[in-house]
């Protein structure tokens, strides 16, 4: 399946394809079984039906006579291709219907029963080889442990800002989440974000970016320190509910921690202050329409300038030896080849 992006200023235009998808979940493989073994039966029930009402025209071999036991063995034995030939037709028309009905009966049946089974054999085959394909290849990814609403907004987030898609693997407990990631084009794994073999799956171990979306604390401590011990050097954000455990977060190693209740506290109390305010700060975090705020490298013309001289943008900080420091900071008044520089723009809507 391909992924299409474009347009942009930052991400550019790309066709990618989505290394790892989940089976799909509308179609689950019991219900595909399910589905076989409806159609059997009723094959089997139609040829029943076929040999007891026309069961004087059938013999047995053992008395002469065939009862619907009789109907339902001769059945069995016939479509299963077995035909021991205790059974058989007797009457001119009977064979006939068994050439022209029964036969192709017995033909689907069998294309029903190896077809279940080399689509049950190639299924796997191909999740194996996509499965291997993608772990050889993936690196310097993201990796965003819980897909709730958290986790939905900082994927679209990240894409919004010029990530790959497909460099981006959701981790999350939810079938419906899967499905929902998948659908959007993101590789995604089912499974508890604490256990090691499913961080080692998603390749924590080369991941770039970990985002941590949790709706539990102490899940998320847990998580960290699992992350933090496999990928020393991965850049880790995490979401927290409570603020009291934002220092806990920090020392199991994450690099960046957001207090979610307070942030939502923050935003509650501003527009109950004014709703102008409240409405520019959402404005701010928002993507592709109105404002919005970005980290960008300070380009050649603009050394030697101050951040007011600065056209198009408002700048708010400096990042200069991976120090931030903001616009009013007088060390920054000048801005210097290698400063990042934290801006405020008209945010490039998409067409």
């Amino acid at each position: 399946m391909f992924h299409r992006r474009s347009g942009g200023s930052r991400g550019g235009s790309w066709v990618t394809q989505a290394l790892v998808s989940l089976p799909d979940r509308r179609s689950t493989p019991a219900r595909e079984l399910g589905k076989r073994i409806l159609i059997a039966l009723g094959i089997l029930a139609i040829t029943v039906a076929i040999v007891f009402i026309d069961r004087d025209s059938y013999t047995d071999s053992s008395d002469g006579v065939v009862s619907f036991v009789d109907s339902i063995y001769y059945s069995t034995v016939t479509i299963t291709t077995t035909g021991y030939g205790d059974i058989t037709p007797v009457t001119p028309h009977a064979r006939l219907i068994n050439s022209i009905i029964v036969a192709p009966l017995r033909v689907i049946f069998l294309v029903l029963l190896v077809g279940t089974t080399l689509q049950v054999l190639a299924n796997e085959g191909r999740r194996i080889f996509r499965d291997n394909r993608w772990r050889k290849h993936m690196r310097n990814h993201v990796v965003v442990i819980g897909y709730g609403t958290k986790g939905r907004s900082a994927v679209g987030t990240l894409v919004d800002n010029g990530a790959n898609p497909a460099q981006v693997v959701i981790i999350d407990n939810r079938p419906a989440s899967i499905t929902e990631a998948n659908i959007k084009g993101y590789a995604a794994i089912e499974g508890d974000g604490t256990r090691r073999e499913i961080l080692r799956r998603a390749e924590i171990i080369k991941a770039r970016e970990v985002v941590i979306t949790l709706d539990r604390d102490d899940s998320a401590i847990l998580v960290t320190l699992t992350v933090r011990q496999l990928n020393p050097s991965a850049h880790v954000v995490v979401a927290v509910r409570e603020d009291d455990n934002a220092p806990l977060l920090r020392q199991s190693g994450a690099n960046a921690v957001i207090t979610s209740s307070e942030a939502v506290g923050r935003l509650l109390g501003l527009s109950a202050v004014s709703p102008n305010l409240g409405v520019v700060i959402e404005d701010l975090l928002s993507s592709k329409e109105g404002l919005e705020v970005g980290e960008r490298q300070v380009t050649r013309d603009e050394v030697g300038k101050s951040s007011d001289e600065v056209r198009g943008e408002r700048v708010v900080a400096v990042v200069r030896n991976k120090t931030l420091r903001r616009f009013y900071d007088p060390t920054v008044a000048t801005l210097e080849t290698g400063d990042q520089v934290v801006v405020v723009r008209h945010a490039a809507e998409e067409g």
